[in-house]
C-alpha cells in the first residue's frame, strides 16, 4: 500500500462487508476520491498512527479484532500534537442512544445503513472542508510560531529563541559533565558597507552571512542573529581547543569568497570571541560577558580573526574604556 502525503481527497474506508466495501469504494472513486480500503479495525488503528495516513476515515461501527468506535476512542486519546482524523461511523444501528455512544467515542459524524449515497458525499464534503480548515489553521499557528523565534531578516533564531536554546544545552552540560563552547560573531566594518554600498547591499551581507553560518554547522549546533551585524553560534560538546578550531573554520568560511549581487561585491570578514562552560559552571551572562570581551579583544587585534576567553584577556581594559570599539 503506497500513501501520498501530499494527497488532500484520500480516504479510509473500513468496512469487513465485500458487498459494501465495492459499493461504497465505487462510490467514492466516482466523486474523485482515493480510496484506501481495510476489512478490520485493528489494521485501520496501525495504519492512522502512521505520519502520512489519510485523515479522513469512513468506517464500519462492528468490526473484527476492534470495532469502529473503539478506533475513535484510540485517535481521541493521542493528544493534540497528532494530526486530526476527521471519522464518520456507518452502522445499522439507528437509536438516539446509539448517536451518542458513537460522538462519546468520539467519531465526527455517524450514518445509518443503508445510506442514500448522496447523503454520504455531503457528509464526507463537510469532512473535507473541515480538515482543510484545520490545516490552515495549523499553518497560521507555526507560521506565527516562527515569526516569534526567528529574524525576520536572515531566518536565524531571534536572541530570545537562541538565549533559550543556550539554557537548554547549559543545563544539559552541567547534568552530563561535558563543555558548551559559544563564538560570538561580529561582522568587520559594517558601517562601512552600509555607507559605501547602502543598506539594501548591507542586508544582503548579513543573510549571505547568516547562510554560510548555519551550513557550517554540525546538525545540533545552534546559531541565531544576537543583533544587528552580531551572530551567536553554540557549540554543544565543544571545549575552548575544539571551539577554536571550529571557529576558525567557520572565520574562513565566511571571507573565502565576496559576497555578491546583480550589481555589487565586496569581501566580507569576521571577528570572532570564544567562550566555555566547562560541565556546567558559567551562567548564560557570565559566558556571553566573557565571550564579548574576547570579541573586543579580535577586533582591537585587527579583526577577521578568533580570540579565546582567558586570562589573557584584560577585562578591567574593557571597562575603563567604558565603550566598544566603533565599527568605522
Amino acid at each position: 500500500m503506497t500513501l501520498d502525503s501530499k494527497s488532500d481527497n484520500r480516504v479510509l474506508l473500513v468496512e469487513d462487508s465485500p458487498v459494501y466495501q465495492r459499493l461504497i469504494a465505487g462510490h467514492l472513486r466516482e466523486w474523485g476520491f482515493e480510496v484506501v480500503s481495510l476489512a478490520d479495525g485493528l489494521q485501520a488503528w496501525t495504519l492512522l498512527q502512521q505520519a502520512h495516513s489519510p485523515k479522513l476515515a469512513l468506517m464500519d461501527w462492528v468490526m473484527p479484532k476492534m470495532d469502529g468506535t473503539e478506533v475513535c476512542r484510540r485517535l481521541r486519546q493521542r493528544g493534540a500534537c497528532e494530526s486530526y482524523v476527521y471519522t464518520v461511523l456507518l452502522t445499522a444501528k439507528d437509536g438516539r442512544e446509539d448517536l451518542l455512544s458513537a460522538m462519546d467515542a468520539g467519531a465526527d459524524d455517524f450514518l445509518v445503513k443503508p445510506f442514500d449515497e448522496l447523503e454520504l458525499k455531503a457528509r464526507l464534503m463537510v469532512g473535507r472542508r473541515i480538515l482543510d480548515l484545520q490545516a490552515e489553521l495549523i499553518s497560521a499557528r507555526e507560521g506565527m510560531r516562527y515569526s516569534a523565534t526567528h529574524d525576520s531578516l536572515t531566518g536565524l533564531k531571534n536572541r530570545g529563541e537562541l538565549m533559550d536554546t543556550l539554557r537548554r544545552d547549559l543545563a544539559r552540560a552541567k547534568r552530563e559533565k561535558t563543555p558548551v563552547a559559544i563564538a560570538l560573531i561580529d561582522v568587520d566594518r559594517f558601517k562601512a558597507v552600509n555607507d559605501e554600498l547602502g543598506h539594501p547591499f548591507g542586508d544582503d551581507v548579513l543573510k549571505e552571512v547568516a547562510r554560510r553560518l548555519r551550513s557550517s554547522l554540525r546538525p545540533y549546533d545552534s546559531v541565531g542573529r544576537y543583533g544587528g551585524e552580531e551572530f551567536l553560534i553554540v557549540l554543544p560538546g565543544c571545549d575552548l581547543a575544539a571551539g577554536l578550531v571550529r571557529a576558525d573554520e567557520i572565520r574562513m568560511t565566511i571571507g573565502a569568497v565576496p559576497i555578491r549581487t546583480a550589481r555589487k561585491e565586496r569581501a566580507v570578514t569576521v571577528s570572532m570571541g570564544i567562550a566555555v562552560s566547562n560541565s556546567g559552571d558559567l551562567d548564560v551572562e557570565r559566558l556571553l560577558n566573557q565571550a564579548d570581551v574576547a570579541l573586543y579583544e579580535a577586533k582591537r587585534n585587527g579583526r577577521n580573526r578568533v580570540e579565546p576567553a582567558g586570562d589573557n584577556i584584560s577585562l578591567n581594559r574593557k571597562l575603563a574604556a567604558n565603550q566598544r570599539i566603533q565599527v568605522e
